[in-house]
């Protein structure tokens, strides 16, 4: 597997690009506000790797905001879970207000479910829900490469925000203890914002967890 990484909006949301290495298939995770400020379109312009789909962790803008601009370049489907997707198409419901832009994505090519398998090309990636910041939150876990991708329910010492509409500290909670502190500890987690960190160093460190 391949990874590239960039911060792409003023909120700081990390996009991520997964590539096979063996079928250069790729995987776009939560496009956000500056793609094209950031070398994406370029390196996807070389020709090095396909991008097949576009998956959002969740409906929120800073998360969504570069689905229309890569789609239109790629051609790619969209996949979402299925109690976000009518955040795509709604600046209220997508809290674009709060940025100071209005952001309307093109609507969902596929509805993912919990523990529906995503294929990039020979890599198999989990889809894990994990409501709490949103209902229709999802995280993504590849038990080959020992990844996860959390979106905004777990940072790096810290949790997703749940003071806002359809969020829910107690959910989150849930996701958290019962199912993503269920991977196995070496687990390199990407979240939506911040650094990188590992399942079990949120296990032993994460204020969130040992309440």
């Amino acid at each position: 597997m391949l990874l590239h990484s960039w911060i792409v909006s003023p909120l700081a949301t990390n996009c991520c690009i997964v590539i096979c290495e063996k079928t250069r298939e790729a995987l776009v995770i939560d496009p956000g506000f500056s793609i094209e400020e950031r070398n994406i379109l370029n390196k996807i312009a070389q020709g090095e790797f396909k991008v097949k789909q576009i998956l959002n962790t969740h409906g929120h803008a800073d998360h969504i905001s570069g689905n229309s601009l890569l789609k239109s370049f790629t051609g790619a489907d969209i996949l979402i879970h299925r109690y976000d997707a009518s955040m795509l198409t709604s600046p209220a419901r997508n809290l674009s207000w709060m940025t100071g832009r209005s952001v309307i994505s093109p609507e969902a090519d596929r509805l993912v479910e919990d523990n529906e398998t995503i294929k990039v090309g020979d890599l198999k990636f989990r889809v894990i829900h994990t409501p709490g910041h949103t209902k229709g939150s999802i995280s993504l876990f590849c038990e080959k490469e020992n990844v996860v991708f959390t979106g905004d329910t777990l940072f790096a010492g810290s949790i997703g925000r749940t003071d806002l509409p359809d969020s829910s500290f107690k959910e989150i909670i849930y996701s958290l203890r019962d199912k993503l502190m269920n991977l196995p500890e070496r687990t390199v987690v990407y979240p939506g914002h911040g650094g990188k960190t590992t399942i079990g160093k949120e296990k032993r460190t994460n204020p969130f967890l040992l309440t």
